[in-house]
């Protein structure tokens, strides 16, 4: 091309346009020889560049100053040096913010393309209000949401009465199993607010105060467009006002702002994802080093220690209970921490907002305990290599003994439904370590007959607390997840020995060595040995699925779960009812047959489509 335009190559690059028509086609970057087509400098180099001409002029100007103040007879400057000097800094200060906005949204857009590699320093003040449009708030509020908030037009304060009301419910039944914060700072920012003392009041305060009235107020809904309900969807509309500042990072308010968070997402699948929030909350933890104690000579106050612990052991505690419902895995490993206790006395007895004695949040410590114990099996049959362990019988064993002697230490004092709510979350485990995994696929008939007897027990009282008008613990959407796991296992063990189960024949406990655990024993059977197992599971199963049914009118995707329950135990049903005929008319027993056996974790449906809505059922099943 050269050759027929009659042009000699010199070699060099030409100016950019842009240069050319401003006269200045000597300083363009893009003519110069160290970078050769293909290897142009980037943007921010190139501002660089000019930043480096700007002060070698500015350095010009100040020589040219010296030389004036020595030779008097040549032409003084024109301009100031002083104005000189301000006007380059001004130039030099707006490229540097514009090459700064411009990699903040690069890293952005990168971090929103995949939030599953997305890595944050919690320290930064990179995402501060001040420094960006883009604040960390709005990046989880962006990964976390589902459906967006409805517009809500109210956002006054409720009358005092009913917020006191909201605050003691939640600190009997939520925050004594999550004391993720100082309840004395919950109760005087709730009084500065109703005295109108708004000057002292920090945003992270009023998000403290609105979520803990949203979680309060939905976690007492029953169903969906109730008064609760909506008014947690007010609260959490208020408290979002303030997200900017209370999800700086950085700071210890950030990690308990999104606990508070976590947990209303819990209540709310529709328009929060827990999963994603446990997960930024998780990493605010490691960011701020929470996830290992401090020396002693950094931090000699005990109070502020057994506080730093107590938030930590939250975070703990949410996460394992997340990624066990939804059978991921979890945020961080047992063997990246290192977090003692807090003192037993920090859970000690407290004053409430009215002036009364509340009992203490022991129930978090004893929560605390299972979380660890939990969170060691399932690290060891789930997060690990998919080859059998050598003796997953012994192992498993120990795990139920662990929890058993757990069980045997609750106090007296526990009230009655905190004890319901750690019986449930301890039948829960029991059949979730005991059923079939990659590390430990063998089951025998003993450990059918648990699984039977705890899934039964479970599902049974579940239903009673299901139904009845006021809880008394923190239930929340992951219950009905945890409803449908269990009657999936339920019905497969049913699938693999079904005449033995309902037959009652109690099988010889399986042989143990001499020195290693012994399996757990039967739990008792409410009504006596002399109930029939066929009537038994019959009852279980259509309570199940009236609990699945009341979880529906709550939630709209405990529909799906119904749905798919009814599916998969269909054919179940229709036998049970066969055999319950052939007692009732006193006939010769008869064998109904039974399916061949199959490992059954979710009886062949996909939890994730049902949470999107779908049956969830999985092809080929």
């Amino acid at each position: 091309m050269l050759e027929v335009a009659k042009v000699k190559c010199d070699g060099k690059l030409p100016a950019c346009t842009a240069c050319e028509k401003a006269g200045r086609e000597k300083e363009c970057s893009a003519a110069n020889d160290q970078f050769a087509r293909g290897k142009e400098r980037s943007y921010v180099a190139a501002l660089e560049l000019r930043i480096e001409k700007l002060e070698k002029r500015l350095a010009y100007a100040r020589s040219r100053k010296a030389s004036v103040a020595q030779h008097e007879s040549e032409v003084p400057p024109t301009q100031p040096e002083s104005d000189r000097k301000d006007s380059l800094a001004l130039i030099k200060a707006a490229i540097y913010r514009k090459a700064a906005r411009k990699r903040e949204m690069s890293d952005v857009n990168s971090l929103m393309s995949d939030f599953g590699y997305l890595s944050i320093n919690a320290t930064t003040r990179d995402f501060e209000p001040a420094m960006s449009n883009m604040t960390f708030a709005r990046l989880v509020l962006a990964a976390a949401s589902n459906d967006p908030l409805p517009n809500v037009v109210d956002l006054t304060l409720p009358p005092k009465q009913d917020a006191i009301s909201l605050v003691q419910y939640y600190m009997t039944n939520i925050y004594s199993l999550y004391p993720a914060f100082p309840e004395t700072t919950l109760y005087t920012i709730l009084e500065q607010m109703y005295s109108f003392q708004e000057r002292a009041i920090k945003d992270v305060d009023y998000w403290l105060v609105y979520m803990v009235l949203a979680v309060g107020s939905a976690a007492q809904s029953r169903a969906k467009n109730d008064n609760y309900y909506r008014n947690g969807l007010r609260f959490v509309a208020q408290a979002l006002q303030h997200a900017d500042r209370a999800l700086m990072p950085g700071y210890t308010t950030q990690i308990q702002s999104l606990i508070l968070l976590t947990q209303y997402s819990m209540l709310d699948p529709a328009h929060f994802d827990s999963w994603h929030l446990i997960g930024f909350t998780s990493r605010a933890v490691i960011d701020l080093g929470f996830h290992q104690d401090p020396p002693p000579e950094q931090l000699s106050d005990k109070a502020v220690l057994d506080m730093r612990r107590k938030t930590f052991y939250c975070v703990y505690s949410l996460d394992r209970s997340i990624s066990m419902v939804h059978a991921r895995a979890f945020s961080f490993t047992d063997a990246s921490t290192n977090v003692g206790w807090p003192r037993p006395s920090s859970f000690s007895r407290r004053a409430s907002i009215t002036g009364k004695i509340l009992s203490g949040s022991e129930p978090a410590f004893l929560l605390f305990q299972l979380r660890r114990a939990q969170s060691h099996w399932y690290q060891a049959l789930f997060q690990s290599e998919p080859t059998p362990l050598h003796d997953a019988s012994s192992f498993i064993w120990q795990m139920c003994q662990d929890m058993r002697e757990w069980a045997e230490t609750l106090p007296a004092t526990l009230p009655i439904g905190m004890r319901e709510h750690f019986d449930l979350e301890l039948r829960y485990s029991f059949v979730y370590c005991i059923a079939p995994s990659a590390r430990a696929p063998h089951m025998t008939d003993y450990g059918r007959l648990l699984i039977f007897e705890h899934a039964i027990a479970y599902l049974d009282r579940i239903f009673e607390v299901s139904h009845r008008e006021m809880k008394t613990a923190f239930y929340t959407y992951h219950d009905a997840l945890r409803v449908f796991f269990m009657a999936s296992q339920f019905v497969a063990v049913l699938r693999d020995a079904e005449d033995l189960l309902l037959a009652g024949v109690t099988p010889p406990m399986p042989f143990v060595e001499v020195g290693k655990p012994q399996p757990p024993p039967l739990p008792p059977r409410p009504g006596g040995p002399g109930l029939d197992n066929v009537e038994r599971s019959l009852g279980c199963l259509e309570r199940t699925t009236r609990t699945l049914g009341k979880y529906g009118e709550r939630w709209e995707t405990c529909v799906a779960l119904k749905q798919s329950f009814e599916m998969i135990s269909r054919e179940l049903v229709d036998r049970l009812r066969v055999r319950k005929q052939i007692k009732q008319r006193a006939a010769p027993p008869q064998h109904v047959p039974a399916p061949m056996g199959r490992e059954m974790k979710w009886v062949g449906v996909d939890v994730e489509a049902l949470m999107r809505g779908g049956l969830g059922r999985v092809e080929g099943s």
